[in-house]
């Protein structure tokens, strides 16, 4: 049975809440499926399923639920907890399948479902496919007969579950006594867990974004809208702040100047420890296509690889696990430490980091910066759903063109988003005012296609 993935993008099914796919209907059908794929054997399967704190996500939740119980799985619910949450209760729980419902850094009006396979880990393009298949085909033929229904159950301490896991990847005896920390969980799914993480472990708290009313997740806050916390850390004084984003899956730090520490940085300081500490495998890292050359280059001159993949965590996590590397991400934010979590964990992350701090004895702003990034400008040019503007061939040769321009002093990504009706034109090089240049001729010829 095969389909094509018209459903599933780079991360999962996305798109506006209560609209296709993102509706009850949908999510229903693809509970439905997924059971259907993963029921093996005769034992009682399972399934966990955590979430978000938007509106919508209550309403996939309930038929999601209702999908999977319809097939005789039993549903354990998580209630909001961060992604990697569900990835790591997926094993903890002997589980068949997780979860998550959440758009990760989009505003309230966008949802999304993500599954994790039995490993933890999220499905490859090919179950993806077999999934749609069964939602576009049906299952009722596969129908559980009443007497073997799945059960529902709510698990209360899932969250403390991951707390207490998050903190046992740090070392033994590490406290963070004495630091001031501006925690920033943008009305999400971390609202609880990051702030009393970081507090149990002996760290003054100052939090923000901890007050979710279903329509204000990301909205000014959060990784993706970084200023008010940046603007809080200088205020308070404190040594340095955590920007979460919806999910919790993505980490920026802000330094004690209130400058922002971008995924990159991270990923050099953590590579770098690691391979001071005999910890780090693969002899380098693996991110995609956005990462800065900046970060290339550091590597390079500390004897370590960057491995290039194309957007997307799962692409970075499928790399990682096939060529045996244990750290990975990307520019935005999302980190992946195999040794701990199966997805990008910005609290495991975050807490890698301030580990780090402590071991160093000095400020944020003296070990989260490690290279000088190449000049850098991505934007982003909606389009119309059903256009194919990257096909005309006025925007192939504004293309050619910047190409040319560039003359292997920079280079160009641009690509569809794999979660929304947007193309992201990304341009990097020596020059910034030549970049900005490439860029903007070349979103202007997509909008002029895209109208």
């Amino acid at each position: 049975m095969t389909a094509s993935r018209k459903l599933f993008g780079t991360d999962g099914i996305r798109g506006r809440a209560n609209a296709y796919p993102i509706t009850a209907e949908i999510a229903m059908k693809v509970g439905m499926a997924a059971g259907r794929h993963f029921t093996r054997g005769a034992h009682r399967h399972r399934v966990v399923i955590g979430k978000d704190t938007r509106r919508s996500s209550y309403m996939l939740e309930t038929a999601l639920t209702a999908g999977f119980a319809s097939m005789g799985l039993d549903v354990t619910t998580l209630g909001p907890v961060p992604t990697p949450a569900v990835g790591m209760l997926v094993r903890s729980l002997r589980a068949d399948l997780g979860v998550m419902i959440s758009a990760s850094h989009n505003l309230h009006h966008d949802n999304g479902i993500k599954l994790f396979g039995p490993d933890g880990f999220k499905l490859s393009d090919d179950v993806e496919r077999i999934i749609e298949a069964y939602v576009h085909n049906g299952t009722e033929e596969f129908l559980s007969p009443p007497e073997t229904l799945g059960s529902v159950k709510r698990l209360d301490d899932g969250r403390a579950r991951y707390i207490e896991f998050a903190k046992s990847t740090l070392p033994r005896r590490m406290n963070f006594d004495g630091l001031r920390i501006v925690v920033d969980c943008a009305n999400g799914a971390a609202y609880r867990t990051a702030p009393d993480m970081l507090w149990e472990l002996g760290a003054e708290i100052i939090p923000i974004g901890i007050s979710p009313n279903g329509l204000n997740i990301n909205h000014e806050c959060g990784s993706t809208s970084p200023s008010a916390a940046q603007a809080k850390v200088v205020e308070t004084r404190a040594d340095l702040g955590i920007c979460l984003d919806g999910d919790a899956d993505r980490v920026h730090i802000i330094d004690e100047k209130g400058k922002l520490v971008d995924g990159d940085q991270i990923m050099a300081l953590i590579t770098t420890a690691w391979a001071r500490d005999g910890r780090l495998r693969g002899g380098g890292l693996v991110s995609t296509v956005m990462s800065n050359l900046g970060l290339e280059r550091y590597l390079e001159s500390k004897d370590l690889t960057l491995e290039r993949t194309k957007v997307g965590d799962r692409y970075v996590v499928e790399r990682m696990r096939a060529d045996g590397f244990n750290v990975g991400g990307e520019q935005s934010g999302h980190v992946v430490l195999s040794d701990f979590v199966t997805t990008g964990d910005g609290a495991i992350t975050a807490l890698q980091v301030i580990a780090e701090i402590m071991r160093s004895g000095k400020s944020a702003s003296d070990v989260c910066n490690f290279f000088e990034p190449m000049p850098q400008v991505l934007e982003n040019v909606r389009f119309k759903r059903d256009s194919k503007p990257l096909e005309v061939e006025s925007v192939q040769a504004a293309i050619a063109k910047g190409e040319e321009r560039l003359n292997g002093s920079g280079r160009l990504v641009i690509r569809k988003s794999g979660t929304e009706p947007v193309i992201r034109v990304m341009g990097e090089g020596e020059c910034p005012n030549l970049v900005h240049e490439v860029v903007n001729d070349i979103c202007e010829s997509i909008e002029s296609a895209a109208t």
